[in-house]
Parts: structure tokens; C-alpha cells; sequence
């Protein structure tokens, strides 16, 4: 089988019908959007990574049940945001999304050549972070996937598994819930 020309639902197929390797390759092909979706979402790395571990399993698991209404991407974002949501439940804390991994690393929308911009662009960004601290669990996770990963009001929907009037209230409440909190920052 030619990875490169296989869709993601003939991967998952292939491992519904035994290709352990099918769904190494669909995991290696979306690991980065699924570790920042859960990593967004959760309270720290660490949370990330057991919540994406559980999901990934869970997907493995579930490979058969798979009927094809959604993406396979979609799919496997809405069985990242449950596994998420279901630690932040068990776990009984609010929900946090941690500062992302890079912060240390130069933004690229800055040039090398002006440092002052840098600085401003990283403490900007943690402001941003903190701000989504603040947001309950639902909020975040309607946010995340329609304002940080770009996903639709319908493909959000789907993936949370809500109407998608539901996904629309989430982000107002929270994107008013954020205003204050992020009325100091601008673009430098």
C-alpha cells in the first residue's frame, strides 16, 4: 500500500481490517494537530499527553465503528476533544490550556532584526494563554477549534458533538469572557 496516495478512511479501514501499520501511518500523518488540539485544551503537557494517549486508544478501539459521516480527521479531533474533556471531568479541576511548548523559540512572523517586536509577539501570546485559562472547559474547546485551528461552526459542532447553535453561544460567551481580560494587548 502506497501511504502517500491513501486516504485517511482507507487507512483506517485497513487497520479495521487488521494493518496494524494503517493506523501508525494515519497517527503519524495528524499527530501535530492532535497534540496541539489536546495540548489547547488540557491543563498541562502532561494531561495533553495521557488525554491524546486515551483517544488515540479509544480511535483504535473504535476503528470499525467508524461510518464514514465525518472526516477521519474529524473524527479523531472529536475523540481527542471527549478524551480531554472526560479527564477534565474526572480530574475535577478547571480546565487550563498550559503555555505552548515553543514560547522560547522566535515567532515567525518576526524578523531576527527586531527584537523589541519578538518580545512583544511572546508576551502577547501568554497574555492570550492566560486569558484562555480563564474560559470553563466548553468555552475553550469551541474557541480552540474555531478561532485557534480554523475549523467551521459545523465541523466544531460535529466534532463536540453539540448543535452548532451551541458552538456559536460557547464562542460568543467566550470571546466576551476574553475581551477584558485581553483589552491591554495589540499587535505590535
Amino acid at each position: 500500500m502506497n501511504t502517500l496516495e491513501t486516504t485517511d478512511a482507507d487507512l483506517l479501514a485497513s487497520y479495521a481490517d487488521g494493518d496494524d501499520e494503517a493506523f501508525a501511518e494515519l497517527v503519524r500523518r495528524h499527530k501535530d494537530r492532535l497534540w496541539s488540539v489536546a495540548l489547547r485544551t488540557m491543563r498541562s503537557p502532561e494531561e495533553a499527553a495521557d488525554a491524546l494517549q486515551e483517544a488515540l486508544i479509544s480511535a483504535s478501539r473504535r476503528a470499525r465503528q467508524y461510518r464514514g459521516d465525518a472526516a477521519v480527521l474529524t473524527w479523531l479531533h472529536r475523540i481527542v476533544i471527549n478524551a480531554c474533556l472526560d479527564r477534565l471531568r474526572r480530574n475535577k479541576v478547571r480546565a487550563t490550556v498550559p503555555l505552548p511548548d515553543d514560547l522560547d523559540r522566535e515567532p515567525a512572523l518576526v524578523a531576527r532584526d527586531d527584537p523589541e517586536r519578538e518580545v512583544a509577539l511572546v508576551e502577547m501570546r501568554r497574555d492570550v494563554i492566560a486569558a484562555l485559562r480563564q474560559l470553563n472547559a466548553d468555552q475553550r474547546a469551541a474557541l480552540v477549534l474555531v478561532d485557534m485551528e480554523g475549523y467551521s461552526v459545523d465541523e466544531a459542532s460535529e466534532i463536540l458533538g453539540c448543535a452548532p447553535g451551541t458552538i456559536k453561544s460557547r464562542c460568543s460567551r467566550g470571546r466576551a469572557r476574553l475581551a477584558p481580560l485581553l483589552a491591554h494587548v495589540s499587535l505590535p
